[in-house]
Formats: C-alpha cells, sequence, structure tokens
C-alpha cells in the first residue's frame, strides 16, 4: 500500500470516504506558451512538431500567433507579461533583448549546428538563443522549362533583359524582401568586409558601396517596380507558375511552389554569388523560469523535431549538421550549403541592425520603388543610424560572428 499516493489513487481513496458525488480529474498538464510570427503552411509544419512534443511530454504547448511579433513581444516584455518562448526575428534583437535582461541563459547543446546559425545566439560561451528553423536567401529562381539558366552573379544579370517577379508588402515588415535583395548584392559584388562593415554601422548609406548596391537592385528590377511596394512577395513568386515573370529571388520558403513543383526540377535555382551566401534563421528565445519550457526548446533544437520539421509541408531547412535527410532533394541540396566549405555564409544585414534601423531600412525600401529620390533616403537612412546606432556596451558584444565558413569553429 506504501504506492498508493498517485493523485487517482488518492481521489479514489476521498470517494469512498464522501457520500456526496465528486468528479475525479487527471492532473492538469505544465503549459508553454511561445509566440510565434509563422501562418498557413508554415504554421502547421511547426504545429505537427509541437504534436508530437505533446505526445511525448506531460506538457501543453499554447502558440501564441501574430504578424506584428517584434511589436508584441516589445509590449509583452515591457508589461512583464511575457510568454515563456518567442521566435526572435533577427540577431539584433537577440542583443537587444539578452541586454535587456529579458532573455534567459538556455542548457542547450548546439554543436551540432553549422556556423554561424550556432555563434549568432550565444554570448561568451552562454547560449541564448536557438535557431530552429534556417534559410538560404542568396537564390535566384527560375522556371528551367522555359527560362536559360541564369548566370550567378549580379553583373551579368544586371544586363539581362529578364522580367523579374517582385512583391515588397508583408505587413509590418514589408520592404524586407528588397532588403535582403540589396543586401545580397553588396555581399557578392564587395565580399564580406564591406558587407560586416556596413551591418555593424561602420559604413556610410549615401556612400560607396552601399549606395551602389542600391543602384544596382533599382535597374534591375526597373520593370517590376509598379505597385511592388503593395503587392505580396509570395503573390509576387506565384506570377512565375503564371508565366508573367521569369527569374525571383529570395529564400524557397518564401516561394509560391508546391513542393512537386520543385521536386521535379521544374522551378530550380543558382546561387547568386559562388563564394558568399547570405543566411538567416529564426531562433528561439527564452523568457520565463518555467521548466517545462526548457523541455520544449530542447526538443526544438533535437536532430528528431528538425528532421521532422524538415519533411512537413513549408520547405523549412535545419542549420543541425545531423539533419541530412530530406523528402524534397531540391530543399535537401539547398540544405546542404550549410555544410559546404566552397562558400561563407554571412546573416542578413538587417537582421544584424538594431531592429530600428531595420525597420527604417524597410520603410526606405519601399519608398524608393514608389519612385522617392535614393540619395535624400540614403540621408536620412544615416540619420537613424547616427541616432539609435550599432555600437553595445563591452559587457554586450554581439551574439556571435555575422559571416562564417560551415567547417569552421
Amino acid at each position: 500500500m506504501r504506492r498508493l499516493t498517485t493523485p487517482l489513487v488518492r481521489c479514489a481513496l476521498v470517494l469512498g470516504l464522501l457520500t456526496a458525488p465528486v468528479a475525479c480529474e487527471k492532473p492538469e498538464r505544465d503549459k508553454v506558451t511561445i509566440m510565434v510570427p509563422w501562418s498557413g503552411t508554415e504554421f502547421k509544419a511547426f504545429y505537427a512538431v509541437v504534436k508530437d512534443f505533446e505526445r511525448d511530454h506531460d506538457v501543453d504547448v499554447e502558440p501564441q500567433v501574430t504578424r506584428a511579433l517584434t511589436q508584441q513581444l516589445d509590449a509583452a516584455v515591457a508589461a512583464d507579461a511575457e510568454p515563456d518562448l518567442a521566435v526572435l526575428p533577427s540577431v539584433g534583437a537577440i542583443a537587444e533583448y539578452r541586454e535587456e535582461g529579458a532573455l534567459r541563459k538556455l542548457d542547450v547543446d548546439t554543436d551540432a549546428y553549422a556556423q554561424p546559425f550556432r555563434g549568432l545566439g550565444m554570448n561568451g560561451g552562454d547560449v541564448y538563443a536557438v535557431p530552429v528553423k534556417a534559410d538560404v536567401k542568396s537564390l535566384v529562381w527560375y522556371d528551367a522549362r522555359v527560362t536559360p539558366r541564369p548566370p550567378g552573379n549580379w553583373t551579368a544579370l544586371r544586363s539581362r533583359s529578364d522580367t523579374w517577379c517582385l512583391g515588397l508588402e508583408s505587413g509590418p515588415t514589408s520592404g524586407w524582401p528588397g532588403a535582403d535583395w540589396i543586401a545580397d548584392i553588396l555581399l557578392a559584388d564587395e565580399g564580406v568586409g564591406p558587407y560586416t562593415a556596413w551591418a555593424s554601422g561602420d559604413t556610410r548609406w549615401d556612400k560607396e558601396p552601399v549606395k551602389e548596391a542600391w543602384t544596382t537592385w533599382g535597374d534591375i528590377v526597373a520593370g517590376a517596380r509598379k505597385d511592388a511596394a503593395t503587392f505580396n512577395f509570395r503573390a509576387a513568386a506565384e506570377k512565375m507558375t503564371r508565366r508573367q515573370c521569369s527569374l525571383s529571388h529570395g529564400a524557397l520558403s518564401a516561394m509560391a511552389f508546391e513542393p512537386a513543383q520543385v521536386k521535379d526540377e521544374g522551378y530550380t535555382y543558382v546561387p547568386s554569388s559562388r563564394e558568399v551566401l547570405q543566411v538567416s534563421a529564426d531562433f528561439v528565445g527564452k523568457f520565463t523560469g518555467n521548466e517545462s519550457a526548457d523541455e520544449f526548446i530542447e526538443y526544438l533544437a533535437s536532430a528528431r523535431a528538425q528532421q521532422a520539421w524538415v519533411n512537413e509541408p513549408g520547405f523549412a531547412l535545419s542549420a543541425d549538421n545531423e539533419v541530412t535527410e530530406y523528402d524534397n532533394a531540391t530543399q535537401g541540396r539547398i540544405a546542404a550549403l550549410f555544410r559546404s566549405p566552397g562558400h561563407t555564409l554571412c546573416f542578413s544585414a538587417a537582421d544584424a541592425m538594431d531592429p530600428d534601423v531595420s525597420a527604417a531600412f524597410y520603410r526606405a525600401v519601399l519608398n524608393f520603388t514608389n519612385g522617392r529620390r535614393l540619395l535624400p533616403l540614403l540621408a536620412a537612412l544615416d540619420r537613424v543610424q547616427e541616432q539609435f546606432g550599432y555600437a553595445r556596451p563591452p559587457s554586450s558584444p554581439p551574439p556571435g560572428p555575422l559571416c562564417s565558413h560551415p567547417d569552421r569553429p
């Protein structure tokens, strides 16, 4: 009888002693809240991973879905009403929340992750954020059945007369597709040094090479700028499937392709550079002391969860070097770029910037697309940079290297 101490047994003993009817209920499960920006297919893929976790753990996960994640998370932190976990939209956000003391250290092993993904969530050896979903942004997409293979450099692409698919609308973060594109051009044309100097705030916006990257982008998309500022980025990619445009730039997850359309290589890609690639990730950080949140974030970072996630719809990629089995061969080849020693990987410049600076960057992209003169826009970005800056106190270095070779620690 020493083992008659479980909640159900105690409830049965109480029922035997009472004459009034009493209902026995199972003990309430622990709960974990997580704020995420995903919707549609991306959310369904994530939720499939959630359900797998819940089946093996005595924990319920409650996603809080919002398109305005940055604004809502800022408000929640300010009101001491943080979710247990949240997707961090940028490297700059990781640094900001860590400096504020809002982010908590994690006991998660990230050694299996490729650089720069592993280091960007760390500070002084401590892990503050885990990359759970990754992307390669330096890709030029085309329909191989109707469009000749495009060249893999922006100088040659600038001289071609292809029609580009261009959409910049994305809710509160509208403009980011153009910001990524401009960053991609600067990275490919100028290399890692000038790119990291710009992303770190050591280069003026209205001087070379930043101004030239904007000019190059403007020339490339000149024929597609009309109404692009209010045209959704996924809808723009759909135009390729209707053969209304021939080339598109960005990550596979941003394209409006069906899995079968890329599986048979009908829609395929070339990297926009042979040496450097712009990458990104959705990180998850912890904001409360909920111990069950530690269980869930450790699961999300595991090879098991990552392997399941990449084979759900939505074209997720994993930066975990142990995750190599992709049902979709095209998706798997893109993920293999994370492990390729032939490329240096650099995080998106806008993701590394102070969130206020990156928001101004996005607005400038929209204004430029709508016909505003470039130099005044760049001068305004210099003023924003001077106001908010990029400098961090000595106690708060950047969360890891912005660029790295995959095979280097």
